[in-house]
C-alpha cells in the first residue's frame, strides 16, 4: 500500500456512500434497490470491461424457475423447504422484472416450458407421481394447481425425437439478456448512480471509518462500504468465499427451414437447455460432460463441449432439419456448496451478493433486496 501524498489524495474520486463492483444483474439491481430506498445515497458502479461480459450478457436468455428433475435433485439434496424457498425467489425475481419493463423492451416472450425425460431417468417409474407431488409443493408459490403436466404427446409436433417423455411448464418464458441489462442500465443511471467502466478493482483496505480503493488504471476511490457484485469472479478477490465458477456454452445454429419448436427446453436436470431463437436453436449445457475443465474462467470455450452440443442436437432433433453452428459463447456462472447465493458481510464495511447458481435472471432482483436491506442495517 503506498503512502499517499498531498498531490495523491487530490486525484481521488468524491467520495461515495457504496461502491459496488461489477455492473451485471445483481450489481445493477443493488444499486437500484438502494437508490430508491434511500435516495440521497451517493453510488458508484465500477466495472471492469467496456460492458459487462459475464453470465449476465452471455446466459441463454431464460426466465424460468427450475425444471422438474432440477427441483427434485434439490430437494433430495437441500431439503424440501430449501428449494421450496430458491423457487419462490426465482418466481418473485420474474414477476418483479415483468412490472419494471414493457415485455418489448426486453425481448420478453411468455413462450412457455418444457423438461425432455428418457426412461432411463432415475425417477422414471414413479415420474408422475414426483410431477404430482411438485405441483402440490408449488401450488402457494406459483397460484397454479398444476405448475407441470405431461405432454408427451407434443414430442413429435415440436420436431423432437429420442425423448421419453414432455413435461410441460406454461409459466416459462424467454427474454434477450442484453436488452435486459441495458434497460436495467438505463433505469439505474436515471435514478443518479454513476457507472465507470473500464475500471477494475485491484486493492482495496479501510482507513479512518472509510474503504480506500485501488484500481488497476490508477483511479482512487473511497466510499463508506463496498459491495461485490461479481459472481464466479469473485473468489480472485475474496478467495475466502469459496465461489466455484462454472463455464457456461452456448452454440446457435444457422438458420432451420421449417422449424416447429417453440419455447425453452430443459434436459438432465438442466444441464441441457435450448430454445428457438429466430427458427434458429440456441443450445447450451453440457458442463456435466467435463466439470473440472469447466471450473474456469476462461471464456474461449471448447471444442468438446462445443462437440457434445453438436451431437446432441444430430440425436435429438428431427433429422429433415438441416443446419450447422454459426455462433459459439461462453459465460462464467458462479456455485455455491449448497447451492443457494451467497449474500454477507465480509468484514467492516465490505459485502458481497454473488453467486446465483446459474439462475441470475430470475435471482438477482430478489437478493438485490435484500442485500440492499443489508448494506443500509449497517449505515
Amino acid at each position: 500500500m503506498p503512502n499517499l501524498s498531498i498531490w495523491e489524495k487530490e486525484t481521488w474520486y468524491s467520495h461515495q456512500d457504496i461502491l459496488i463492483v461489477g455492473a451485471g444483474l445483481m450489481g445493477l439491481w443493488s444499486a437500484l434497490e438502494l437508490k430508491q430506498r434511500k435516495p440521497s445515497l451517493q453510488i458508484t458502479i465500477i466495472e471492469r470491461n467496456t460492458t459487462p461480459l459475464g453470465a449476465s450478457t452471455r446466459n441463454a436468455g431464460f426466465a424460468c424457475f427450475g425444471s422438474p428433475t432440477e427441483l427434485i435433485h434439490n430437494a433430495d439434496t437441500i431439503g424440501t423447504d430449501a428449494m421450496l424457498q430458491i423457487v419462490a425467489q426465482r418466481h418473485k425475481g420474474i414477476e418483479k422484472i415483468k412490472a419494471h419493463f414493457p415485455q418489448a423492451a426486453i425481448g420478453f416472450d411468455p413462450c412457455g416450458g418444457y423438461e425432455c425425460i428418457n426412461n432411463d431417468y432415475k425417477g422414471w417409474n414413479n415420474l408422475n407421481d414426483q410431477i404430482s407431488w411438485l405441483n402440490r409443493s408449488l401450488q402457494s408459490v406459483t397460484g397454479k394447481e398444476q405448475s407441470f403436466t405431461r405432454s408427451d404427446e407434443k414430442l413429435s409436433q415440436l420436431g423432437l425425437r429420442g425423448f421419453d417423455a414432455l413435461i410441460e411448464n406454461v409459466s416459462e418464458a424467454s427474454l434477450h439478456s442484453g436488452r435486459l441489462v441495458q434497460s436495467l442500465t438505463q433505469k439505474v443511471l436515471a435514478a443518479g448512480v454513476t457507472i465507470l467502466y473500464g475500471m477494475e478493482i485491484e486493492s482495496w483496505e479501510k482507513k479512518n471509518h472509510q474503504i480506500l480503493i485501488f484500481t488497476k488504471q490508477e483511479q482512487r476511490l473511497s466510499a463508506t462500504q463496498l459491495l461485490f457484485c461479481t459472481n464466479a469472479f469473485t473468489h480472485t478477490l475474496l478467495p475466502e468465499l469459496h465461489i466455484t465458477p462454472g463455464r457456461g456454452q452456448v452454440v446457435v445454429t444457422t438458420p432451420i427451414e421449417g422449424l416447429a419448436m417453440k419455447g425453452t427446453f430443459h434436459f438432465d436436470e438442466g444441464f441441457y437447455y435450448w430454445r428457438n431463437l429466430g427458427n434458429r436453436i440456441l443450445l447450451g449445457g453440457a458442463r456435466n460432460r467435463a466439470f473440472e475443465e469447466e471450473e474456469t474462467l476462461d471464456l474461449s470455450g471448447s471444442d468438446k463441449i462445443k462437440e457434445a452440443l453438436m451431437m446432441f442436437l444430430q440425436a435429438h432433433l428431427d433429422p429433415s432439419y438441416q443446419f450447422r453452428i454459426e455462433h459459439h459463447w461462453s459465460g462464467i456462472m458462479g456455485f455455491t456448496d449448497d447451492k443457494r447465493p451467497f449474500l454477507g458481510r465480509v468484514s467492516e464495511g465490505v459485502f458481497a451478493s454473488i453467486a446465483c447458481n446459474g439462475m441470475g435472471v430470475a435471482l438477482t432482483p430478489v437478493i438485490a433486496e435484500d442485500a440492499a436491506g443489508l448494506l443500509l442495517s449497517y449505515f
